[in-house]
């Protein structure tokens, strides 16, 4: 029987709670055991692919093309293994699935009821999960945080869960322990609060991760442990690290895996976390810099940068750097700024290379153009992804096959030289407003041309990357952009779509229509990434 860990936040969200409920497995897996992860978000949406990257943050693709919440990426780069639609539940989901059975007389004519038949398809689902995948534990993140009336719902389900087998289900409240400024002391009250609102819903927590900027010390823990009823033992100090991949290292430390163990009467097998550890020390290691910048348009809210929008392509210059042992040094470029004066374009010669990833709409393209130009004219290394992808083949059909009005129809509908067009089929969808969950989504095979970039990256013939998006390279431009230079290095078989453009005459210029960072890991890096870095590090 599998054991579960629910993993929920206090006091405040984006507290840590996906990077912990990934770092628990990492470090169970480490001890032996197979681990899987879901994660339950408690709004309405069916899927996160409607939700505005600025609000929500990065939407994260699975190979089977589920639309989810970027903690599954963390789940995948952590257990590095591939995740699915069951591994993601949301509110908007498990609503759905019981109205439908409703409909469908599977309630036998009974009274359907939110408690217990909401938790009730809550749990079945986590246990589908567990039976799939045959995993020993099971690890369940539940998004917001305690005390939330959306989230209820969920925490009746792991009360339910735990009353019917206390060992074999633990919860786990990663809260947040603020320093005052003025003060200079770190406060417990607040999680103190939390722990007092999670036994509200019915539960006792088994453990407590206290966040904070610095590691807990004797007397908070003792605080935490007397007024949460807690062992002292199980009060786990997780300070910030400057990389979360440090994260499993200093829960073993904390002893963590020991106290799991004893409260479940597991029995781990002989397996260690030696190559993690390798990793952490090549990750804090003094390495050369490698400057990377990403031009976006999705970071930008209010005075403050939201990283969480570009995660992957993030992670996965992380994982390609250290791969090649340098420093990522990760800099934000906002398009609309090379948009309004092209001037500032002279600031990318500072760059060891240059990254336009995906997006929707718009705003900032026409800046992002102008950057296509400028790294393709000075030889600047370029990896462009998606909608990259798009905005490379536009810039090159405006500049150099002489179509001076190319664009996207996602930008002008009515354009007479169309170089970017709907998908086929994506046409009528949209014309009925069909919108969620109707993109071209998940892995999809791509065959590459020998003697390119592209294929010396892969080193094979045949590749399956994650996509997600509407509009394609429109065929009835492919032989002009070829016969002025444009070099298509991948072709999906099944649909005959172009997934990879690169250029002969330059040390790196590749924008892939799919989203390769969506399958790096840190103990594996995307290839793409690396020969990318590589370039970046010879300039």
């Amino acid at each position: 029987m599998a054991q579960y860990i629910f993993v929920g936040g206090g006091v405040m969200s984006s507290v840590g709670k996906g990077a912990a409920t990934a770092s628990i497995g990492k470090l169970l897996q480490g001890m032996g055991f197979k681990v899987t992860a879901l994660k339950i978000d408690p709004y309405i949406n069916v899927d996160a692919g409607t939700m505005n990257p600025i609000e929500h943050g990065e939407v994260f693709v699975t190979d089977d093309g589920t639309e989810c919440d970027q903690d599954l990426g963390n789940y995948e780069r952590f257990l590095n293994e591939d995740l699915s639609t069951e591994n993601y539940i949301t509110t908007g989901r498990v609503y759905q699935s019981v109205i439908q059975k409703e409909r469908n007389l599977e309630f036998d004519g009974k009274c359907v009821e939110v408690v217990p038949d909401i938790p009730n398809e809550v749990i079945r689902r986590i246990e589908n999960v567990a039976k799939k995948t045959k995993a020993d534990f099971v690890m369940i993140e539940i998004g917001g945080t305690v005390g939330e009336y959306q989230n209820l719902l969920f925490l009746e389900a792991a009360r339910m869960m735990k009353l019917k087998n206390p060992k074999k289900t633990l919860f786990v409240l990663v809260s947040y322990l603020p320093t005052i400024k003025t003060i200079g002391e770190m406060k417990t009250k607040p999680t103190q609060t939390s722990a007092r609102l999670l036994n509200e819903a019915g539960i006792q927590p088994d453990f407590i991760f206290g966040r904070a900027s610095v590691p807990l010390d004797e007397p908070r823990k003792r605080k935490i442990s007397v007024f949460c009823n807690l062992d002292l033992r199980d009060v786990i100090s997780a300070p910030d690290v400057d990389s979360i991949y440090e994260i499993p290292l200093n829960f073993q430390k904390e002893g963590l895996g020991e106290r799991i163990i004893k409260k479940t009467g597991a029995k781990p097998k002989s397996k260690d976390l030696k190559e993690w550890k390798s990793l952490v020390d090549t990750i804090k290691r003094k390495k050369k810099p490698v400057k990377i910048g990403i031009v976006g348009k999705y970071f930008e809210t209010g005075s403050f940068s939201l990283m969480d929008s570009y995660i992957s392509v993030i992670e996965a210059v992380k994982h390609a750097a250290w791969n090649e042992n340098r420093n990522p040094e990760i800099h934000w470029l906002s398009a609309q700024k090379f948009e309004k004066d092209s001037n500032n374009l002279k600031e990318l010669k500072e760059y060891d290379g240059i990254i336009v990833p995906g997006g929707f709409g718009t705003r900032g393209t026409e800046g992002k153009i102008k950057v296509i130009e400028y790294l393709r004219k000075n030889k600047i290394p370029f990896l462009g992804l998606c909608l990259g992808m798009q905005l490379a083949t536009i810039e090159f059909a405006r500049n150099v096959c002489g179509l001076k009005s190319a664009t996207s129809t996602e930008f002008k509908p009515n354009s007479n030289e169309p170089v970017i067009d709907f998908m086929i089929e994506q046409k009528e969808l949209i014309k009925n407003k069909k919108y969620g969950a109707t993109m071209r989504l998940g892995a999809w095979e791509c065959k590459l041309k020998n003697n390119t970039k592209a294929f010396k990256a892969y080193g094979q013939e045949t590749i399956s990357e994650r996509h997600r998006h509407r509009y394609e390279l429109n065929n009835d431009y492919k032989e002009l952009l070829i016969s002025k230079g444009l070099i298509i290095s991948g072709i999906n078989p099944e649909k005959d779509l172009v997934e990879i453009i690169e250029l002969k005459d330059h040390p790196f210029f590749v924008a892939t229509q799919f989203h390769p960072e969506l399958k790096s890991r840190p103990l594996k890096p995307h290839p793409l990434f690396i020969e990318f870095i590589k370039t970046c590090i010879k300039k």
